[in-house]
Protein backbone atom coordinates (compact mmCIF):
# COMPACT_ATOMS: atom_id res chain seq x y z
CA UNK A 1 0.00 0.00 0.00
CA UNK A 2 2.97 2.55 0.98
CA UNK A 3 4.48 2.01 -2.30
CA UNK A 4 1.53 2.36 -4.42
CA UNK A 5 1.10 5.91 -2.84
CA UNK A 6 4.69 6.57 -3.35
CA UNK A 7 4.71 5.40 -6.53
CA UNK A 8 1.34 7.54 -7.16
CA UNK A 9 2.79 10.68 -5.59
CA UNK A 10 5.78 10.63 -7.63
CA UNK A 11 4.03 10.54 -10.59
CA UNK A 12 1.99 13.29 -10.31
CA UNK A 13 4.68 15.35 -9.00
CA UNK A 14 7.35 14.76 -11.60
CA UNK A 15 4.90 16.36 -14.46
CA UNK A 16 3.79 18.96 -11.78
CA UNK A 17 7.35 20.21 -11.47
CA UNK A 18 8.14 19.78 -14.73
CA UNK A 19 5.12 22.48 -15.58
CA UNK A 20 5.98 24.47 -13.15
CA UNK A 21 9.87 24.90 -13.84
CA UNK A 22 8.37 25.40 -18.00
CA UNK A 23 6.30 28.02 -17.06
CA UNK A 24 9.16 29.97 -14.40
CA UNK A 25 11.20 29.91 -17.94
CA UNK A 26 8.95 31.79 -20.36
CA UNK A 27 9.79 35.16 -20.76
CA UNK A 28 7.03 37.85 -19.63
CA UNK A 29 4.88 38.89 -22.67
CA UNK A 30 3.74 42.06 -22.49
CA UNK A 31 0.47 42.95 -24.28
CA UNK A 32 0.85 45.85 -26.05
CA UNK A 33 -2.40 46.92 -27.47
CA UNK A 34 -2.57 49.86 -29.82
CA UNK A 35 -4.48 52.11 -27.19
CA UNK A 36 -1.68 51.63 -25.12
CA UNK A 37 0.94 52.51 -27.72
CA UNK A 38 -1.49 55.50 -28.40
CA UNK A 39 -1.33 56.59 -24.70
CA UNK A 40 2.15 56.43 -24.61
CA UNK A 41 2.65 58.74 -27.57
CA UNK A 42 0.29 61.12 -26.49
CA UNK A 43 1.98 61.18 -23.51
CA UNK A 44 5.36 61.84 -25.00
CA UNK A 45 3.53 64.65 -26.93
CA UNK A 46 2.82 66.37 -23.77
CA UNK A 47 6.17 66.14 -22.55
CA UNK A 48 7.76 67.65 -25.48
CA UNK A 49 5.10 70.50 -25.81
CA UNK A 50 5.57 70.89 -21.41
CA UNK A 51 9.27 71.63 -22.79
CA UNK A 52 8.24 73.91 -25.59
CA UNK A 53 6.73 75.84 -23.32
CA UNK A 54 9.26 76.02 -20.43
CA UNK A 55 11.98 76.76 -23.00
CA UNK A 56 9.81 79.40 -24.34
CA UNK A 57 9.16 81.31 -20.70
CA UNK A 58 12.95 81.06 -20.84
CA UNK A 59 13.68 82.58 -23.75
CA UNK A 60 10.74 84.97 -23.02
CA UNK A 61 13.01 86.63 -19.49
CA UNK A 62 15.99 86.49 -21.92
CA UNK A 63 14.78 88.74 -24.54
CA UNK A 64 12.62 91.24 -21.97
CA UNK A 65 15.97 91.53 -19.50
CA UNK A 66 17.94 92.56 -23.13
CA UNK A 67 15.22 94.59 -23.99
CA UNK A 68 15.20 96.60 -20.75
CA UNK A 69 19.12 96.83 -20.78
CA UNK A 70 18.33 98.37 -24.00
CA UNK A 71 16.61 102.17 -24.60
CA UNK A 72 13.26 100.01 -25.11
CA UNK A 73 10.18 101.44 -22.98
CA UNK A 74 8.63 98.97 -20.76
CA UNK A 75 5.33 98.00 -22.93
CA UNK A 76 7.97 97.30 -25.74
CA UNK A 77 9.51 95.53 -23.41
CA UNK A 78 6.41 93.45 -22.19
CA UNK A 79 4.99 93.10 -25.62
CA UNK A 80 8.15 91.63 -27.00
CA UNK A 81 7.99 89.16 -23.88
CA UNK A 82 3.98 88.28 -24.87
CA UNK A 83 5.05 87.70 -28.76
CA UNK A 84 8.06 84.91 -27.62
CA UNK A 85 5.74 83.22 -25.23
CA UNK A 86 2.47 83.05 -27.75
CA UNK A 87 5.13 81.73 -30.37
CA UNK A 88 6.50 79.03 -28.15
CA UNK A 89 2.60 78.25 -26.97
CA UNK A 90 2.18 78.08 -30.79
CA UNK A 91 4.91 75.49 -30.86
CA UNK A 92 3.70 73.77 -27.95
CA UNK A 93 0.12 73.26 -29.71
CA UNK A 94 1.59 72.01 -32.69
CA UNK A 95 3.57 69.10 -31.25
CA UNK A 96 0.52 68.33 -29.50
CA UNK A 97 -1.84 68.19 -32.96
CA UNK A 98 0.99 66.46 -34.70
CA UNK A 99 0.70 62.49 -33.22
Amino acid sequence: MKNTVRTFTATLSIPALAIVGLLVALPPAYAQTQGMERRDDRGDDRQDARDTRQTGRDEARDAKEACRDGDDSRSECRQEKRDTKQDARESARDIKRND
